[in-house]
């Protein structure tokens, strides 16, 4: 595995594969139903019976999680989705452009079949026909600074930071008055990263995690540092699960937002042993997943 894998869960995995291909032109993997691609970019859906995705989740709510597509054709973009049914919008009144201290990008948001929230993004120095890819994946934070730090300790960089408000951000996001913090995170091989964002207010941000199995728990995945277990170590009031022997680690960030680091293969065959008070569980492996 290399760069970003974006999970999603889905109660219908084949039929929300076939929305990512019909609507935003996704390609099936050789022989795997529920695993994507779009040019470099790595999407997989995976069957879970946990609750549905909740009908409202605002931008700034911790459980909010987006990826964005790229397109340099937006009005062709919107076209091709709107000849597909299932979705429904986050923004309003469409595309939305953004002004040049936001990016200058056209952007639109909406929510796939199973809810989970998505963008379409046009950034204007793109070259014309530049294949679509995933960008980045956006995830709603409390605390910049808190948020930087934990994916810092993940190996993660800092990447580029805006202020994002006006009434342009407010179409976007379905909200009225939002001033957003949009900080950018690189993974160390490059590609599509992690955007933090954090609204700026007072917002009832109780903590409300998705449990592993539901649709709203969205997964970031990208390959593990190689001393895996001093991380675990590091890290261990943020386990979700370990599987020293397989080399996977879940975990939850400041927010709740489920990240799985993985080694590969090769690294991963190590006696299974318990580890920091937790049993060895079955080894996930993404790419297979």
């Amino acid at each position: 595995m290399s760069g970003l894998l974006v999970r999603l869960n889905a109660r219908r995995p084949d039929a929300l594969a076939d929305f990512f291909v019909a609507a935003l032109g996704f390609e099936r993997g050789r022989g795997e139903a529920v695993g994507l691609t779009l040019g470099a970019s790595r999407l997989r859906i995976v069957g879970c019976e946990g609750q549905p995705y909740p009908a409202v989740v605002p931008g700034w709510s911790p459980l909010f999680q987006h990826f964005a597509i790229t397109t340099t054709d937006m009005a062709g973009a919107v076209a091709r989705l709107g000849r597909v049914g299932g979705w429904t919008p986050i923004s309003r009144g469409g595309p939305q452009k953004l002004p040049a201290s936001s990016g200058g990008v056209i952007a639109f948001k909406f929510r796939d079949p199973e809810g989970h929230p998505l963008e379409l993004i046009a950034f204007p120095e793109a070259p014309a026909g530049a294949p679509p890819r995933i960008d980045h994946s956006a995830i709603s934070v409390a605390d910049t600074a808190a948020s930087i730090a934990f994916y810092q300790s993940l190996g993660l960089t800092l990447g580029s930071r805006s202020l994002n408000r006006g009434p342009e951000q407010d179409r976007l996001d379905g909200l009225d008055a939002v001033v957003v913090e949009v900080t950018a995170l690189e993974l160390p091989g490059g590609g599509a990263h992690v955007e933090l964002l954090c609204y700026r207010g007072d917002y009832p941000r109780a903590a409300m995690p998705a449990a592993p199995d539901d649709v709203a728990a969205t997964r970031l995945a990208w390959p593990a540092p190689a001393d895996l277990d001093g991380l675990a170590g590091t890290l261990a009031a943020h386990i979700v699960s370990y599987d020293r022997a397989g080399g996977t680690l879940l975990i939850r960030d400041p927010d709740s937002h489920l990240v799985q680091l993985t080694l590969p293969r090769a690294s991963s065959r190590r006696p299974a042993r318990s580890t920091f008070g937790l049993k060895p569980r079955t080894r996930f492996d993404p790419e297979r997943t």
